[in-house]
């Protein structure tokens, strides 16, 4: 078993910033880690093809929206000039309410098309977030146990969550935003250019030194902010070791919680002096924004000044208004424009990395002309013929976990397989189930290779009790109806009753409605082991397996679980995989396995007769009681 954790590596162990709050060069690099895909950008669009119409009304809206900013300043001057100080002298009071009747009109219908484009937007996003997210999901669970052995759980999750949920943004936050901007700015320049083209040239030399400015206080910020987002993420890790319930149980145990609590103070010191920073750069960066936004009307009001000294006759007070209105506005997209190809690179390595998890090809599947195995009660045997296996991660040369095993277990049988630790007999679990492939030879569950079976059908007829029992933070009754959704109350109780745990279920004050706890932590190790058989029961499969079913036991709790093991073993074929060798004395066949392969068989007494291995072992663990520990 040991080399199934071996060459544990981190497949796309890439952390992705967002666009936003990240340095540039720091995306830049994250970027650049993302896989290589082909066709990328096809592939992309076909995700968002069934929300065409909603797409197409999108830009329609983004492009209206944006190019309505241009008519407010026109408005204003004229408002100024031929409403408010007409060259006739007097306040022209119908046409100042029409123009500000106008305006007002043109901002409302802004705002409803701003709100509109923000629900299509959201809503395409999300939808084909959601949709993405199943897809991923459903991808996984069809991903052989390898995969998962050797990729952190943590990388998985990220996956699902920051790279999936970072779609739904990529319409708001890049698609949209980058049409948007370079139509607001074209709109700004038509405008500025049909206001006066003199101060439209000086504009247009003065406000790159504003969007320079601006992306280089910027970059401070995001990198404050880079390292703010790394300490979070330090103290949320520390949280999670420190307060689980191993966590808390390891730092009583050896007397630690002060140094838990040092390390944790130390980190939020730490992010304290961070966000103090953070919050003073963006002081800094609001004061340099401001003098500059108050700096470029006064030079455009120096040199309309000039241009009036020297006899220029279309410069008026409504022009120079409603001039530093469209120069102001043409600010911010500006600067989104200047980031415009690392908003789509980013998005584009968001995808890559989606679909490089997609593109795994599962390295178990069914055969086209796969065949059910027939469901309901079967007699069904295993027989393993010549199997050799290596783990997918085995490094060259290194010797095969199984070496040319074969064995035979009639339907019914009670067969045990011992040996030392690595020797390759929890191995043996794993192929009957075909949760790996045998590298050479067969693998036949009721007389048919599991090759040749349909995975789904296979694994109906096999229930797993494996060491490390796993119950979801739920009721008692909802773990057990994991094995069968539609288990009445009375199937749960006659199930736990075989199972030896009814009467302690019983006694609890919620009885099947209590919660077990992240991981069973309020149960007992026994407690939880007897659940797991009672929902192996519900299942009622035809070959049950144990994989060291109680070694993490103690006596008086070993005792209990063995007794409702042996009932869930009558009447099925039982591989028991054991350490201790006083539980499975009883056996039809025991199976000693030493590096790899079946060095000898029989029955207890059989075996003990012979003098080989398993009698060395047994002797071993009798006259040593902690061995069997």
């Amino acid at each position: 078993m040991s080399n199934m954790h071996g060459g544990m590596t981190r497949v796309g162990a890439v952390r992705r910033t967002p666009i936003s709050g990240g340095d540039a060069a720091a995306q830049r690099a994250l970027n650049a880690q993302a896989p290589k895909i082909d066709h990328l950008l096809r592939r992309t669009s076909l995700l968002f093809r069934p929300h065409r119409a909603a797409l197409i009304l999108t830009a329609a809206l983004v492009l209206a929206s944006a190019g309505l900013t241009v008519l407010p300043p026109l408005l204003t001057q004229s408002l100024f000039d031929d409403a408010l100080f007409p060259a006739s002298g007097g306040v022209v009071m119908p046409l100042l309410i029409e123009l500000s009747v106008a305006m007002i009109v043109i901002y409302l219908v802004s705002t409803l098309l701003a709100v509109w484009q923000t629900y299509l937007t959201a809503t395409v996003g999300n939808k084909v977030m959601g949709d993405l997210r199943v897809r991923l999901f459903t991808h996984l669970q069809a991903m052989e146990l390898s995969f998962f052995t050797r990729t952190k759980t943590g990388i998985i999750q990220s996956r699902l969550q920051n790279d999936v949920g970072g779609v739904a943004g990529v319409l708001s936050n890049t698609v949209s935003s980058v049409l948007g901007n370079f139509v607001q700015v074209a709109a700004a320049l038509v405008a500025m250019f049909l206001l006066n083209w003199q101060l439209a040239i000086v504009s247009i030399v003065l406000m790159p030194l504003l969007v320079l400015v601006q992306r280089r206080v910027g970059q401070v910020r995001a990198r404050i902010a880079a390292q703010t987002q790394e300490s979070l993420s330090e103290m949320t890790a520390i949280t999670q070791e420190s307060l689980s319930v191993s966590g808390i149980l390891l730092a009583k145990s050896f007397n630690r919680p002060k140094g838990e609590i040092a390390r944790y103070g130390a980190e939020n010191d730490r992010q304290v002096g961070l966000q103090v920073r953070q919050a003073m750069s963006g002081q800094w960066f609001l004061g340099m924004v401001q003098v500059f936004l108050s700096a470029i009307p006064v030079v455009v009001y120096i040199v309309a000044g000039w241009l009036l000294t020297g006899g220029a006759t279309d410069i008026t007070a409504g022009t120079i208004v409603a001039f530093t209105a469209v120069q102001a506005r043409m600010l911010f997209p500006l600067v989104g424009i200047m980031r415009t190809a690392l908003d789509l690179q980013t998005s584009g390595a968001l995808f890559a990395r989606i679909f490089e998890y997609l593109d795994l090809k599962p390295s178990i599947t069914d055969a086209a002309d796969a065949a059910e195995l027939p469901a309901g009660r079967t007699a069904v045997g295993v027989d393993f013929d010549h199997v050799t296996f290596r783990y997918p991660d085995a490094k060259p040369g290194e010797t095969s976990t199984l070496d040319d095993v074969s064995f035979q277990i009639p339907a019914g049988t009670y067969a045990a397989f011992v040996g030392p630790s690595g020797a390759g007999k929890t191995t043996v679990s794993y192929l009957i189930p075909r949760l790996y492939e045998a590298t050479a030879g067969a693998v036949r569950v009721a007389g048919h290779d599991v090759r040749d079976l349909t995975m789904d059908s296979l694994m109906a007829h096999i229930g797993i009790v494996s060491q490390e029992t796993y119950l979801f933070h739920a009721t008692i009754a909802e773990n057990l109806r994991y094995a069968r959704t539609d288990a009445t109350q009375t199937e749960l109780e006659d199930a736990c009753r075989k199972a030896n745990i009814h009467d302690t279920i019983s006694g609890f004050p919620d009885g099947y409605d209590t919660v077990v706890g992240e991981r069973g932590y309020r149960l007992s190790g026994g407690e939880k082991q007897r659940i797991a058989i009672a929902r192996v029961l519900l299942k009622d499969p035809d070959v049950l397996v144990l994989d060291e079913a109680t070694s993490a036991l103690d006596s008086i709790s070993e005792s209990v679980v063995q007794e409702a093991l042996d009932t869930a073993a009558s009447g099925r074929t039982t591989i028991a995989i054991a350490h201790r060798l006083s539980t499975i004395v009883n056996a039809d066949q025991i199976f000693v396995v030493e590096r790899g392969r079946v060095v000898e068989h029989g029955t207890h007494a059989d075996l003990l007769a012979a003098g080989g291995a398993y009698s060395r072992l047994y002797l071993q663990q009798t006259r040593s009681p902690e061995l069997a520990a």
